[in-house]
């Protein structure tokens, strides 16, 4: 007499382990950059409020000061640009389609009417052809 032969319980349990390590790093990978893009968010933008609310109270905050730190929150808006890409793989490839400096050598650049067509989720069509879509 054969029994039939059922996977072991033990190779369900590993790969639903490595299914859930795998998730758990991408949650903490998203988890981590968004931790640092709110954390720059407040250094950079915390001063600024507070000073805002002590010149409303007192009035005694120097022009030059308030200055200082308005452009400091203006840093912030140019360092997220950097910290996109250096987190987040889809992000950099998403840019890479577009920005000439970031494409792969041998990569074409897509084109308008390729975009609008794989966006509009009807597909190429042999009767089109780029001056009818124009």
């Amino acid at each position: 007499l054969q029994m039939p032969c059922v996977p072991s319980q033990p190779m369900a349990v590993s790969e639903s382990r490595r299914f859930t390590n795998k998730h758990s790093k991408k949650a903490l990978k998203a988890s981590l950059t968004l931790g640092i893009l709110l954390g720059m968010f407040f250094v950079a933008w915390l001063p600024f409020f507070i000073t805002n609310v002590t010149q409303a109270v007192c009035g005694c905050v120097p022009a030059g000061f308030f200055d200082v730190l308005t452009w400091l929150g203006y840093c912030n808006s140019t360092m997220n640009p950097i910290i996109y890409p250096l987190f987040m793989r889809d992000f950099r490839r998403a840019m890479g389609k577009f920005l000439p400096c970031c494409r792969r050598l041998g990569e074409p650049r897509p084109s308008a009417i390729s975009l609008s067509m794989r966006n509009s989720n009807s597909g190429a069509r042999a009767t089109m052809s780029p001056k009818n879509v124009l």
